[in-house]
């Protein structure tokens, strides 16, 4: 096992990985910006490390202060967490090179699978369905008009290298389409470093479903079932839950199975998401796979009983896998809400000072965060200050302890996101489970309608 992990992120993700940590008796590094200096993985971890300024280019994504940190503690291993430099390939080959276990796949498969095209081209190789489309980059508008024309319009355009909804443009019509294509580039040029993009049949009101996989160095694979993520806006997930309430036994043992090929594919080994498209019809399609653990994973843990932290941290110090696929089973309904620090009607982002914190608690209620009274919600990283996270023996009672913990959480001195999160899971459609992709655009016009 490691000697010392460096935590090379910030906020709840930081705050959880420490931890785990923790009770598998680990020492932690904490590196943080020079406005992280009270945040509470600091606070928590053995050691800490003042890595940059606040913005994230001189400080989370600076490579060599990591680099340079885990040297001057002695951490054998570091664990990205999520966004910053959990699926950059190029840091996980520099630790590779520097002797430092990156707790996460391989840069092969990091960069095999960040590549959207590439991606494409292996999930169709190892036959796993995917949206049809084109089969590799798109390079001029000429060619994007042949293509759009096969598939049949509504498409989308996307950024080979793009994640997060950046890079993305709808097209209903071929009138639409060059201008779709240039800014398209544009932002994804701006985004990721790239302007590559590829074409895809825009399917109109799909559920986003993903499974959780996890591999270890000794090519066992396994996935730990579906989570739906179809509530979001302009891509970014807002409410996520586990299991599905789209998917039966079948069902689930299909895409389940696709989903161990896709990671199969790539020799996956720590723990990855294959994200689909589930039609109306039941027909499913891979959409990308996200080499790292997610935001939503908590769902999981509470269907599954694993800690996938430690899992993490087991399978990258090489030990296998302790259950086979057959062993797992689904254990009642997890739900999970994001709490953002901005207004819950316009979007706008509300960093300041935390005045009141009150998270609430009770049976099934978890909560994931870094913030607390006196906190400062800073403006230069994500809008996101906590995960509630509820479980029960079913939906219902999942749904309703959520409910109830929503609605009793207390956060003054700025905006959140509470108001809304309580409106969606009061609504009609979102307790029938009446999902989609869509479902944010329609709950939002329906009720400015009604305004």
């Amino acid at each position: 096992m490691f000697k010392k992990i460096l935590v090379a992120n910030r906020g709840e993700i930081a705050l959880r990985i420490i931890w785990a940590c923790k009770e598998l008796g680990i020492p932690t590094v904490a590196v943080h910006s020079d406005v992280d200096r009270d945040s509470l993985h600091v606070r928590f971890a053995d050691e800490e490390v003042c890595i940059g300024p606040a913005h994230s280019t001189e400080s989370y994504l600076n490579v060599t202060a990591i680099i340079s940190a885990a040297e001057i503690t002695g951490a054998d291993a570091i664990h990205p967490g999520y966004g910053f430099l959990a699926e950059n390939a190029h840091f996980a080959e520099i630790c590779a090179e520097c002797g430092i276990t990156f707790i996460g796949p391989t840069a092969e498969t990091i960069r095999r699978m960040g590549d959207k095209a590439e991606a494409r081209r292996t999930m169709i190789a190892a036959g796993v369905p995917v949206v049809p489309g084109s089969e590799g980059l798109v390079e001029t508008p000429e060619e994007a008009r042949e293509i759009a024309a096969e598939i049949g319009y509504p498409v989308i355009v996307k950024a080979s290298a793009g994640g997060g909804g950046r890079g993305m443009r709808v097209v209903n019509g071929e009138e639409e389409l060059a201008a779709a294509i240039e800014a398209a580039r544009t932002e994804a040029a701006a985004a990721f470093g790239s302007p590559a993009i590829y074409l895809e049949k825009y399917l109109v009101n799909p559920r986003h479903i993903e499974f959780q996989v996890l591999g270890d160095h000794h090519g066992n694979v396994v996935h730990l079932f579906e989570r739906e993520c179809s509530i979001q806006r302009r891509h970014q997930k807002l409410i996520e839950e586990a299991p599905s309430a789209a998917l039966d036994t079948r069902l689930r043992e299909r895409m389940g199975e696709a989903a161990l090929k896709a990671a199969r594919a790539v020799g996956y080994r720590n723990a990855g998401t294959i994200e689909f498209l589930l039609d109306e019809d039941g027909s499913f399609y891979f959409m990308e796979m996200n080499t790292r653990i997610q935001v939503e994973h908590p769902v999981t843990e509470n269907i599954a009983g694993i800690d996938l932290i430690k899992e993490q941290i087991r399978v990258a110090a090489g030990e296998p896998l302790p259950f086979r696929q057959e062993d797992l089973r689904i254990h009642g309904w997890s739900i999970e809400a994001r709490v953002t620090a901005e207004d819950p009607w316009t979007f706008a982002p509300s960093p300041g000072l935390i005045t009141a914190f009150h998270p609430p608690g009770g049976p099934g209620i978890r909560i994931d965060t870094a913030a607390y009274a006196g906190y400062q919600v800073l403006p230069y990283y994500d809008s996101m200050i906590a995960k509630l996270i509820a479980r029960g023996k079913n939906r219902e009672e999942a749904l309703s302890r959520l409910q109830r913990a929503v609605d009793s959480f207390v956060i003054e001195g700025i905006e959140t996101n509470l108001p809304l999160l309580s409106a969606i899971l009061r609504s009609p459609d979102f307790r029938e489970a009446r999902l989609s992709t869509r479902f944010m655009e329609r709950f939002l016009a329906e009720r400015a309608a009604a305004s």
